[in-house]
Order: C-alpha cells, then sequence, then structure tokens
C-alpha cells in the first residue's frame, strides 16, 4: 500500500463501485463489472456480501450519515465521465487519465478495440495498478501506457510524449478525484500544462467547492471536512468563476454537473431515495483555437 495518504484513498470509489454495480440494471448508478477484481481480498469480500440487498442499502445509508450525498456523487461523477468516454459525438484517438488510482475505465476501453490510454499516477500507485491489472486481468493491455509521474513536482507533457502519446486535437483528459488533493500552484501548473494541449481536445475533470475547502461553507458535511480538508484537500473551485479560470488557460467551458443534474439525469430513473453532495463538481471543456 502506498505511504502516501492521498494515494490510500484510492480504494474507496473502487469499492463503491463494485457494489453499486450489484444493483438491478435498472437501479444501478453505474456499471462496472471489473471493479471488484481490482480490490484488495478484504474488500472483494465485502462485494461479495453485498450481495445481499440489506447489505448494501446499509453500506449506503452508513455514508450518507457520514457524508450525505458522496454515495451517489462519486457513482454519479463516474457514470458522467463514462458517458463522455463513449459518446460517439466525441471521436476520441486518445485518452488521458490523471491520477488514475484503481479506477477501471482504461480496461474497460481496451475490451473494446486498441485506443490508446494513458494513465498517470504518481509511480509507487503505477507499481501497484500494474500488479493488480497483472492479477486481474494477466497482463497490461498494449493499448495502455502505464506512466509514473508526481504531479506536484514533474511536468505532464514532457512524461506523456516521451511515452508514445501524440495529441491530434481528439485527445479526452480525464481528472476524477484529483485537483483537491493538489496544492493550488500545482492545480495552476497542471492547467499550464494543459494549455499545451492540441486545439479541439477536451478535458472533463471534478473538483470540489472552494467554500467547502477552505470552510467557509461546510454544506452540513462536517464530518467529511474534518476527515479530508486539514490533512488531504487542499484546493477548490468555484462553479460561478470556473469558466473565468479555464478561459485563462485557453479552455472553452461546456457545461458542469452538479448535484442537480445527477439527481435529473441519472438518479430520478432509478427511483432510489438518493441525493448528490453540493460539495464536488464536474466540468467539461475544449481546448479553444
Amino acid at each position: 500500500m502506498p505511504s502516501n495518504p492521498a494515494a490510500r484513498t484510492a480504494i474507496g470509489p473502487i469499492l463503491l463501485s463494485a457494489v453499486e454495480s450489484l444493483e438491478s440494471p435498472q437501479r444501478r448508478l453505474i456499471d462496472d463489472d471489473l471493479a471488484a477484481s481490482f480490490l484488495p481480498w478484504n474488500a472483494r469480500a465485502l462485494v461479495r456480501m453485498a450481495r445481499a440487498g440489506w447489505l448494501r442499502r446499509a453500506m449506503v445509508a452508513a455514508s450518507d450519515r457520514s457524508g450525505p450525498g458522496l454515495w451517489a456523487g462519486i457513482a454519479c461523477r463516474k457514470r458522467y465521465i463514462d458517458d463522455k468516454v463513449s459518446d460517439p459525438a466525441s471521436e476520441i484517438d486518445a485518452v488521458v487519465i490523471l491520477g488514475s488510482g484503481l479506477d477501471t475505465r482504461a480496461y474497460r476501453i481496451a475490451r473494446y478495440g486498441d485506443l490508446p490510454v494513458f494513465e498517470v499516477d504518481q509511480s509507487a500507485s503505477i507499481d501497484r495498478k500494474r500488479t493488480i491489472v497483472e492479477r486481474a486481468l494477466g497482463a497490461v493491455p498494449a493499448s495502455v501506457h502505464l506512466i509514473g509521474l508526481d504531479l506536484e513536482r514533474e511536468p505532464l507533457m514532457n512524461a506523456l510524449h516521451s511515452n508514445g502519446f501524440r495529441d491530434t486535437g481528439r485527445t479526452l483528459y480525464i481528472a476524477e478525484g484529483l485537483t483537491q488533493y493538489l496544492s493550488p500552484a500545482a492545480v495552476n501548473d497542471l492547467f499550464a500544462q494543459l494549455r499545451q494541449a492540441t486545439p479541439g481536445s477536451r478535458l472533463v475533470f471534478t473538483y470540489v467547492r472552494a467554500d467547502f475547502v477552505d470552510g467557509t461553507d461546510r454544506y452540513d458535511c462536517d464530518a467529511v471536512y474534518r476527515r479530508f480538508v486539514p490533512r488531504l484537500w487542499k484546493s477548490g473551485f468555484s462553479p460561478e468563476h470556473l469558466e473565468e479560470m479555464l478561459r485563462g488557460h485557453g479552455w472553452r467551458l461546456i457545461e458542469q454537473a452538479g448535484p442537480s443534474y445527477y439527481r435529473d439525469t441519472y438518479i430520478r430513473p432509478t427511483g432510489r431515495p438518493l441525493s448528490a453532495s453540493p460539495i464536488e463538481w464536474t466540468a467539461l471543456a475544449v481546448r479553444s483555437d
């Protein structure tokens, strides 16, 4: 297990994906049949137990008591990003996943073709990912490129190009559950690096609200604030000012997905009494000409 505290948070979202995928097709918020196989043995045992509906409901209820809306919010952000990957209108030539953690997206993509996917994370996390993938799948698919990189200190684009990446203008960059763990300086450096992306490239990323990170508004999520903000979460954005920030880095905001979007698009069709947290949002942007 990596010693970096942020890296240790990778298990939670993939455990959530594995449990959520046990719901019936009409009720699930996300469909990820690889998630369980990427977990350590004790978490896989918990997923097997969660085949019982009462235990899944208890897990969701426990999550909502400690962090109201986080279960649905994390599931919906994953669903939103999956939708952007599979959108036929996107015409994607490559995918770059920043802070990939234990995410299975690259390996679900590899099932259906040879679309190049570049997974970027800290070297210890990438080493762990390689071991997990080899255990779960036998080998890392040839189309998936694992890149060890410290985004706090090392330039992104140099590392990508050194590993065979070529941006045609139809690259989808993904940063899910990443920006809040970087320092403000590293976030600024990351967007400065992404300014080098070819016009037409797209970026989908999640962020925590700045007023939650600075403690101005805790949105009735005191337990989440105490658990994450003092030790782990360093950066946030304001939904109202995100467009201006992106424009300054050469990107144009296309849309933002927050709790009301998740409710109307993903949660309501399931008929489940869930709500998404207001503290985390997802944004989609395109590199401007």
